[in-house]
């Protein structure tokens, strides 16, 4: 699988990393579910957490939806396009 791109040069995964990453990915959006459905202080202070991230805190929504978009970026990677 290729996916993505740092510093102009395709990343090429495993599909064993491949799977590793997605299931840690699906595991963080759960957590973010489950800790969203019981509120309370716990979610409160998750969210406030996701805020105060150094360098580029951000709404714990937005965390999560990118967690999912990432998700879809395995299971849906762009083909590779050869450089002529």
């Amino acid at each position: 699988m290729t996916s993505g791109k740092q510093d102009g040069n395709a990343v090429v995964l495993s599909g064993q990393d491949a799977a590793f990453i997605r299931q840690a990915l699906l595991a963080a959006s759960g957590v973010f579910a489950q800790a969203k459905a019981v509120g309370g202080p716990g979610y409160q202070a998750l969210q406030e957490a996701a805020l105060d991230v150094p360098g580029g805190g951000r709404p714990l929504a937005g965390v999560h939806y990118d967690v999912c978009l990432a998700v879809d970026h395995l299971d849906f990677p762009m083909p590779v396009r050869g450089t002529r």
